[in-house]
């Protein structure tokens, strides 16, 4: 992990599978096990020890989640052609032709990058109207998961060497199919494997619990399918419309943690709860994922996120006085049906903390014990906000329970072990 000695240089070597390095005071010298020389590149990092410090916050996780506006926009910064209403990624080294050729899309990884991944799937099939699979990575390197050969494989991963998403895409390399990489780490493994991918300029993410890597991540899936949209039915004002939403999400981020105190007295009013529900629809659902997994690492109080219509289908046998339900609930085309949802856990006494927007507010006034207002955005936008309230809320609760927020236990921030 290179962010550990950029106090000391900013010039790294990164080794390949099977490097062994001797090295003495003014010298090192790298080798294969086979005992071949082996060939090397010295890299920059791009960051600095100011990049890695936590500076005036308490924890690594909180200032991670206050860099978001400047990590959303830095994963756009260069990459929107308002002119053509598209997005320009040239590190996916396809052409133009070879983009159009794509029938299916399969994501892949663990984790957040898998949550990412789910709100890629509704992205990308909404704005390029092209078939998309989610799979774990672990899953997916071990079975038999039969693929046209206009395939194009997609492997998350933030660190670039967790060792499933690199065995997946090893996997999918050794069928044949492109893969490309999403990451943070444009010297890591996957970056290096991949046949092409999209960096994400998220700068160091130090807390185990990932923050602005699933919102930047988002955000270049949301490129994506703009770019794949734009060389098929989207128009060019749908285009611009897109464009529009993308940029005003930086600000929008901004309003959005101003919302931390109040984020904070909510928190400590549930600090006793045994567990809690997270429920949401659409793009949204995968976001319920994501902050039930966000309270489970830092907080190891039980938490599970579902579809809210789900809800009949068994789990609203937990609902009870003690437990509480988070609902992501933006004002949007299925707003009415999660406010059924969530009358429902009313009329069983579950106590109620409701993410939503717009007109959502009012309706929800009397219904939800507590509302948190986001501001209102694109459907296919408001993962990005939606996600940054719950990073903000498993934060202040495991805070208030005295928990090790940077680092949980039993838990590595790269996984690089099966």
């Amino acid at each position: 992990d290179v962010s550990a000695i950029v106090a000391h240089t900013r010039d790294a070597v990164y080794l390949n599978d099977f490097d062994i390095v001797a090295v003495s005071r003014d010298k090192f010298e790298i080798s294969s096990v086979a005992g071949e020389a082996g060939n090397y590149q010295i890299s920059k990092v791009e960051f600095g020890a100011e990049d890695v410090s936590k500076g005036d916050f308490p924890h690594y996780m909180l200032k991670e989640i206050f860099e978001q506006p400047n990590s959303v926009r830095d994963a756009m910064r260069g990459r929107l052609n308002t002119e053509e209403c598209t997005a320009k990624l040239g590190g996916l080294n396809m052409t133009a032709a070879e983009l159009r050729d794509v029938s299916r899309v399969v994501l892949t990884g663990c984790g957040t990058a898998l949550h990412a991944a789910l709100v890629g799937e509704y992205l990308i099939e909404q704005l390029a109207n092209i078939p998309v699979e989610v799979e774990y990575a672990s899953e997916f390197r071990h079975r038999n998961t039969p693929m046209s050969g206009n395939t194009l494989v997609f492997a998350i991963s933030q660190s670039g060497e967790t060792a499933d998403t690199l065995g997946a895409l090893r996997e999918s390399q050794r069928k044949g199919f492109r893969t490309l990489g999403i990451c943070n780490n444009v010297a890591s493994t996957i970056a290096r494997e991949s046949d092409g991918g999209v960096y994400m300029h998220a700068g160091p993410e130090i807390g185990v619990a990932a923050t602005k890597s699933f919102t930047s991540q988002v955000t270049i899936l949301a490129l994506i399918g703009l770019l794949l949209g734009r060389m098929r039915h989207l128009s060019t004002s749908q285009g611009s419309r897109v464009i529009e939403a993308l940029e005003a999400l930086p600000d929008q981020v901004e309003s959005v943690l101003k919302l931390s105190d109040q984020i904070r007295s909510i928190a400590r009013k549930y600090v006793e709860a045994e567990g809690m529900l997270f429920f949401g629809r659409q793009f949204n659902f995968p976001v319920a994922l994501e902050g039930a997994l966000k309270m489970k690492e830092i907080t190891y109080l039980f938490a599970e996120g579902h579809p809210s219509a789900e809800l009949k289908h068994g789990i609203i046998a937990l609902v009870r006085p003690d437990l509480p339900s988070v609902f992501v609930a933006p004002d949007d085309a299925v707003f009415s049906k999660n406010l059924n949802n969530i009358e429902q856990v009313k009329a069983r006494k579950g106590p109620i903390i409701v993410l939503t927007s717009g007109d959502g507010a009012k309706q929800l006034k009397g219904i939800a014990n507590d509302i948190i207002e986001i501001p209102r955005a694109l459907e296919f936008a408001t993962p990005v906000l939606t996600a940054i309230p719950l990073q903000l809320f498993a934060y202040y609760v495991a805070v208030e329970l005295g928990r090790d927020v940077d680092k949980p236990r039993n838990l590595a921030k790269s996984v690089t072990v099966e």
